[in-house]
């Protein structure tokens, strides 16, 4: 069985759970479209959690084996560069790839959003 690396302390585990709870129970419509394309390892056979804590941050998206986070970005992200930049550049130390996404992007076209992601799990598989 592999190592099973943990991201976030206990403490925080417990502070950021009803977080990640609140935020899959509110999900924008951008986030439940690429859920049902990520969910049940749909897409390349990969295990995606959503609003999955990673240190002191909620992902929109993680695929922990393959070390993808994929964030959707929605009006409020406009106002936020900082904490994006912030949360983009802790998830970069812990060894994440991060991809973004518009929510109008996912909406508009989500086959090409699904390449995208392909794409970096086809290039993150060859180098593990």
């Amino acid at each position: 069985m592999p190592e099973r690396k943990i991201y976030t302390s206990s403490r925080l585990w417990r502070k950021l759970k009803p977080q990640a709870r609140a935020f899959r129970a509110e999900a924008t419509p951008a986030e439940t479209l690429l859920w049902e394309h990520l969910r049940m390892r749909r897409l390349e056979g990969v295990k995606f959690r959503r609003q999955h804590p990673i240190d002191r941050f909620v992902a929109d998206f993680c695929g922990s084996e393959h070390k993808l986070v994929i964030e959707l970005d929605g009006g409020i992200h406009e106002s936020r560069h900082e904490e994006d930049s912030a949360r983009q550049a802790r998830f970069h130390e812990l060894g994440f790839k991060v991809l973004r996404f518009a929510n109008e992007e996912v909406i508009r076209d989500i086959e090409a959003v699904l390449a995208q992601i392909r794409n970096n799990l086809n290039r993150r598989k060859q180098l593990a």
